[in-house]
């Protein structure tokens, strides 16, 4: 059988969208969708959100892709490709998530500066019970950094590992988390497109081959009540044009050797706290974990090596220094939470915010923080509304999109108990 193309992008709300192609779509080529998909909800309401112009006839839009992005498939005969969206008239579409990044990376870029991303996922394992409702993962020994059969019995996560290796995934390390059944995939580090596209590649294909094993991958923020939450942390640095890392001094980094790059984003971070919410946390179920003393990103502070503040300055140095932003969760499509972080960031550097003190306190009793973000997603896009300068960064069609589609899930989910809601996202489990 010739092998088949898997076309695909990830949406407005974090969705793998595609098509499966013939043999003949194997190289530089495009294929239509409707525009509207941009207005399906969760629930598959079709609503006419900015951009998806549902009341205008449903028109095309089209996913082009360049023959050199296409890779092997963890499925046999299939290549597949992760595109741009195009509008009928042939422009960039301004709700394209790939197009946000794209746009983010283009302006640091212009001030001599690459950006490098690298991003940790959790997940909750979740298997059919008896009665066919989905249960936590039987791993009787897992225990946070836990490894080996009696974590993953099933062995799910060496079948994770053995597949993404051969495909050219570089992992850094899958490991076991703090609440049971739950686990850690970290990517390493690379240039900004790649590293998201990877991303977004990887946790489609942890999600398959764990389903292969009877075994339901979760990468929602908060999927059981009385568990943790499962972040998506954003760690990013920067290569100058003479190929050195340019957070550094001195070939140092951590808070006591912060050169005026690195000062200028974390104030950007500070700055756009609140209004940063919304676009990386963008889920009622992401206000569950987003939540004080939950090393989540809660408060609007920053530190070294600290992981219950929200933007944290690695004390690594030379090609290791990196800042790490831990409010996002897997929610959030990564494009848009990596453009977001990436943009505000850069309006910290172009704006010259002041820098306020580092956090002193153990952020579970004690905190210097003043403020956190909104105490649910109402409050979180209330924030956004309010933030025009990150939103004209990010994109004002885009994130005008994200307002009108989260507000309804606002109405969508406000009677809703904690398993009412993990049943409203049931596509993304």
């Amino acid at each position: 059988m010739p092998d088949r193309l898997r076309a695909i992008f990830c949406d407005h709300l974090s969705l793998i969208r595609g098509k499966y192609l013939p043999p003949s779509k194997i190289g530089d080529d495009d294929t239509r969708f409707c525009r509207s998909t941009f207005g399906v909800h969760f629930d598959r309401d079709l609503l006419p959100s900015p951009g998806s112009m549902m009341l205008e006839g449903l028109p095309d839009m089209e996913l082009r892709w360049r023959g050199e992005d296409i890779r092997d498939s963890w499925h046999a005969n299939t290549k597949i490709v992760l595109g741009d969206l195009y509008d009928h008239n042939g422009d960039p579409l301004g709700v394209c998530p790939r197009g946000a990044l794209k746009r983010a990376t283009a302006a640091w870029e212009a001030k001599g500066l690459s950006p490098k991303i690298g991003i940790e996922l959790e997940a909750f394992a979740f298997q059919h019970g008896d009665d066919g409702t989905l249960v936590p993962y039987d791993a009787p020994g897992a225990v946070v950094y836990g490894t080996g059969p009696t974590t993953d019995p099933l062995g799910f996560n060496d079948a994770i590992w053995e597949r993404a290796t051969a495909l050219g995934f570089k992992l850094d390390m899958i490991t076991a988390e703090y609440d049971a059944s739950q686990f850690e995939y970290t990517l390493t580090f690379d240039d900004a497109l790649r590293a998201v596209d990877d991303i977004i590649l990887f946790r489609l294909l942890a999600r398959e081959v764990a389903l292969e094993h009877g075994v339901v991958l979760s990468f929602l923020p908060k999927p059981m009540e009385q568990a943790g939450g499962s972040g998506m942390h954003i760690n990013f640095s920067f290569v100058d044009s003479d190929g050195n890392n340019a957070l550094t001094q001195n070939g140092k980094s951590g808070p006591d050797h912060m050169n005026d790059l690195a000062r200028g984003c974390v104030s950007g971070l500070v700055e756009h706290h609140r209004g940063l919410a919304a676009l990386v946390a963008p889920t009622t179920l992401s206000y569950k974990r987003l939540q004080p003393a939950s090393l989540s990103g809660y408060w609007r502070n920053w530190g070294g090596d600290h992981r219950n503040v929200t933007t944290r300055v690695s004390a690594e140095g030379g090609a290791k220094a990196r800042l790490e932003h831990r409010m996002a969760d897997a929610s959030a499509n990564p494009y848009i939470a990596v453009a977001s972080v990436l943009q505000a960031a850069l309006l910290g550097v172009d704006n010259s915010y002041d820098l306020r003190a580092l956090e002193t306190g153990d952020g579970f009793e004690l905190t210097d923080a003043d403020e956190g973000v909104a105490e649910g997603l109402a409050g979180a896009l209330a924030d956004l509304t309010a933030d025009v300068v990150l939103a004209e960064a990010v994109g004002r069609e885009l994130v005008d999109n994200q307002l009108f589609m989260r507000e309804a899930e606002v109405e969508k989910t406000a009677s809703m108990d904690h398993a009412a809601l993990r049943d409203f996202y049931i596509p993304f489990l």
